[in-house]
């Protein structure tokens, strides 16, 4: 009796940190499978049997109808895996002088929201003014496709709507006053009978109005769709249509409604652009900078592993197998947001590697003078609860400080540009997830692993 008693005892006394351990080894697996790198030979020999195949850490799923695609590659920038760079020159001259500064960077501004619309993370986009010649200066890492590039960001992407008169193809067309200004949103959809991806209109109050009392006039009559001047679809006007809503169908892929959904959401551009230099670029630093960068790093985390374990034991070993998750942690979350990696970038990570430790120490250091008072258990629970205090304060100054680098509300008075950025998305992230695993993780494995001394 007295012994399924301690065992009862023990037993409850373990489950809350033993399922959180658990649950820390399931989310590490998950992490290390999505790190894996992008291909990994499989060879197997099972008697007659021989397996051969590339395994990729991605996800394929076909459930019905639904398709699932999602690759988890690292995406690096332009300094480690090139990318596309090209110079728009904007046509200011029938402006007035003190509306040109502004013009540019309104172009600017569309440019770079149609960029990241596109779905390219930390692209470079800014301004040049030299010799009476206004121009943007667009770098997209990992973009070697410049045509398509180009296409999107210098388009103007003109909607129109008209009414067509007389029958095709020999109908006179009559514009309306219904366009691209008075649109809402536009989205990706796909046409309920031919299940084709088609484009929706959702236009503004104004916009919807006026749409109303178009189709009220053109029951029974086709109204055209026009963008950039060609008639992408004319359907037939079936009833009154109120609430601002439409739909583009047409022949189009996936791709192409993406593609116009961007150019539509982005606006239009406010004075005319043209591209007068393209190029592919490879990358700046080259390989052996990089490999060199990667050595680096290694070695400086062998260091910060040793020293762990030369000064505090196995409370190090433990402070280690925490770093190594952090690491697993990083890069799997590197893969899941992307998070475009550039040289500044990889130098954050390593700046927060050495960082993930500064918890361990802080508790570590704490826990040898607790554990002169009172019981190994208790001293562990009060050296992470008077370690706290100290931890949060430094990582909340280093977070506030990655913030003012990072800019994500983009004020005019912080000049951000997209490497400094990239430093801090990888720095905040970072301090994060080592928070994360420096309190959570090994705290809970502290709890399975260290004993009381007998």
């Amino acid at each position: 009796m007295i012994k399924r008693s301690w065992f009862h005892s023990l037993m409850l006394r373990m489950s809350s940190p033993a399922k959180k351990v658990i649950f820390i080894f399931l989310l590490t697996l998950a992490a290390a499978i999505i790190s894996m790198p992008k291909q990994i030979p499989l060879n197997l020999q099972l008697g007659k049997y021989k397996i051969e195949k590339l395994v990729r850490p991605d996800i394929n799923l076909q459930i019905g109808k639904l398709t699932i695609k999602r690759n988890f590659d690292l995406k690096l920038g332009l300094d480690l895996a090139g990318g596309s760079h090209l110079v728009f020159e904007t046509d200011t001259s029938k402006l007035p002088a003190d509306k040109k500064k502004d013009a540019l960077n309104s172009v600017r501004n569309v440019i770079e929201k149609r960029v990241n619309l596109f779905g390219v993370s930390e692209p470079i986009v800014q301004t040049s003014s030299f010799g009476g010649k206004d121009r943007i200066i667009v770098e997209l890492p990992g973009i070697k496709d410049t045509k398509s590039a180009t296409d999107l960001i210098g388009r103007v992407a003109e909607l129109n709507f008209a009414e067509l008169k007389e029958a095709l193809p020999s109908a006179i067309v009559v514009p309306t006053d219904l366009s691209g200004a008075d649109l809402q949103t536009a989205r990706v959809s796909f046409d309920n009978k031919t299940g084709k991806p088609s484009v929706s209109l959702q236009f503004t109050k104004e916009g919807g109005d006026k749409f109303a009392k178009i189709t009220e006039k053109n029951i029974g009559q086709p109204l055209a769709i026009i963008l950039d001047g060609q008639p992408v679809s004319a359907p037939i006007v079936q009833e009154k249509i109120t609430g601002g809503q439409a739909q583009i169908t047409g022949n189009f892929t996936v791709e192409e409604a993406q593609n116009l959904v961007i150019q539509l959401n982005a606006g239009a551009l406010p004075v005319p652009v043209k591209l007068v230099e393209e190029r592919t670029v490879g990358a700046t630093l080259g390989g052996e900078s990089i490999a060199r960068s990667i050595i680096a790093g290694a070695v400086g985390l062998i260091m910060v592993l040793s020293f762990m374990v030369l000064a505090y034991g196995k409370l190090g070993l433990i402070a280690d197998l925490g770093l190594i998750i952090f690491s697993l942690l990083t890069l799997a979350l590197y893969k899941i947001i992307p998070v475009t990696l550039t040289l500044p970038g990889i130098a954050g990570f390593f700046l927060t590697v050495g960082m993930a430790v500064d918890s361990n120490i802080l508790i570590f250091e704490r826990f040898k003078e607790e554990r002169r008072r009172r019981p190994i258990p208790d001293a562990l629970e009060v050296s992470f609860g008077r370690a706290w205090d100290s931890i949060r304060d430094a990582n909340i100054a280093t977070i506030i400080t990655g913030l003012i680098l990072w800019n994500p509300l983009d004020f005019s008075f912080l000049n951000s540009s997209g490497p400094v950025r990239g430093f801090a998305i990888t720095l905040i992230l970072g301090i994060l997830i080592s928070l994360f695993t420096g309190v959570v993780v090994s705290r809970n494995l502290l709890r399975l692993l260290v004993k009381e001394k007998k």
